[in-house]
């Protein structure tokens, strides 16, 4: 039987684990408007984590059974290793006339759909700048999820970022990149600061100016509609400052190094995928 469509204008959104990125997420919808706090539900049983919840409207309720039963739409927030067992536990009460979202990294649909019952799942690679609004986050749909349970989905993970869609198969390499790279440009980030602070830089003003470069840089690459090698170009002048810097990358082989970074963050991926 076809899945009702869920109620567009009037759907209650439920966070099955109430940790840091449900927030993110909790709050981005929240602040963007598309649904008030009072339509989005959590339960946690640490003080701390619901008055995080409270302090900007979400109701908090007694129990993840309360939650599922109050909720069209179910995001699963919870650690990878016990995504299975609370799943299961809830199994009795997903019916298909809720749409159910994954965020456990690592997670594929087939076991998700078999531990819920039915195929009405989404599977969303978010990553750690959703905790300010910035994330790039991948989705995928399982067997029984609609375009418009896509769009639904795509519509609530935008309020924290850019969001696209992409196969399944695809979400090991998207690890690698979106996920981890994060972390690969907090290096970055760091190793500039220490480059400024040889070169004589306040260290506060090094990683002042490392951050926001890499910040200001990031928004030329996804604004300008230019190719990363023509905005580097652009700034490059023959014999100047900037063709030195980047000569001495090049000898450091630093595209090979971060190509190598995600192919390897990738398999990696596919490794813990596969235990």
């Amino acid at each position: 039987m076809e899945a009702l469509p869920i109620p567009t204008e009037t759907y209650k959104l439920g966070f099955i684990g109430a940790g840091k990125m449900a927030e993110s997420i909790a709050r981005g919808v929240v602040r963007s408007g598309i649904l008030p706090p009072d339509r989005i539900t959590t339960s946690h049983s640490s003080i701390t984590r619901r008055k995080a919840f409270e302090s900007f409207g979400v109701h908090l309720l007694p129990r993840n059974d309360d939650v599922v039963e109050a909720s069209d739409i179910l995001i699963f927030s919870v650690k990878p290793q016990v995504v299975k067992d609370v799943v299961l536990q809830l199994r009795p009460l997903l019916s298909t006339k809720k749409l159910l979202v994954s965020i456990a990294a690592g997670v594929k649909l087939k076991d998700l759909q078999d531990w819920a019952g039915h195929s009405r799942f989404i599977r969303v690679m978010p990553n750690t700048p959703s905790a300010v609004g910035v994330a790039a986050s991948v989705l995928s749909l399982g067997g029984a999820a609609t375009e418009q349970d896509g769009d639904l989905i795509a519509e609530l993970f935008g309020s924290v970022g850019k969001i696209w869609k992409a196969d399944e198969k695809l979400f090991d390499a998207i690890t690698g990149l979106s996920g981890s790279g994060p972390a690969y440009i907090y290096l970055a980030i760091e190793a500039l600061a220490d480059g400024g602070v040889a070169a004589g830089l306040p260290r506060e003003l090094a990683l002042g100016l490392a951050s926001q470069t890499v910040l200001g840089a990031a928004s030329m690459a996804t604004s300008s509609g230019k190719h990363p090698g023509q905005l580097k170009d652009d700034v490059t002048s023959p014999g100047g400052t900037t063709i030195a810097g980047i000569h001495e990358l090049e000898k450091g082989g630093f595209r090979g190094i971060l190509m190598n970074a995600v192919v390897a963050a990738a398999r990696r991926s596919r490794e813990l995928s596969q235990n």
